[in-house]
């Protein structure tokens, strides 16, 4: 459903950042990797809101598809941050200052 009205930069972010949360949780012991993870989930924060600012559909013809695409990337949006509260006492629990 993204590439109806994001462009692939959006879809490469996200999996990517997913892919370095699964390596952050399955390395238990690595202090770099849970703050890649930290780091990136805030990044994609950033780019998220330029993605749907910019790409957002302004016309009034906008299908029941586009408008379901642009609800879960906003809601992903929200939950951003939640994640990230989460990424963060992880990284306290294993030794972050």
């Amino acid at each position: 459903c993204m590439g109806y009205i994001f462009p692939a930069s959006y879809a490469w972010g996200n999996f990517s950042i997913l892919a370095v949360g699964i390596w952050a949780i399955v390395q238990r012991d690595s202090l770099d990797a849970i703050m890649m993870f930290l780091s990136g989930l805030l990044l994609t924060v950033l780019t998220d809101i330029i993605h749907i600012s910019v790409f957002y559909p302004s016309n009034n013809s906008v299908t029941d598809l586009k408008r379901f695409t642009v609800g879960m990337a906003i809601l992903s949006l929200l939950l951003k941050p939640v994640s990230c509260y989460f990424v963060y006492q992880m990284y306290r629990e294993r030794g972050g200052e």
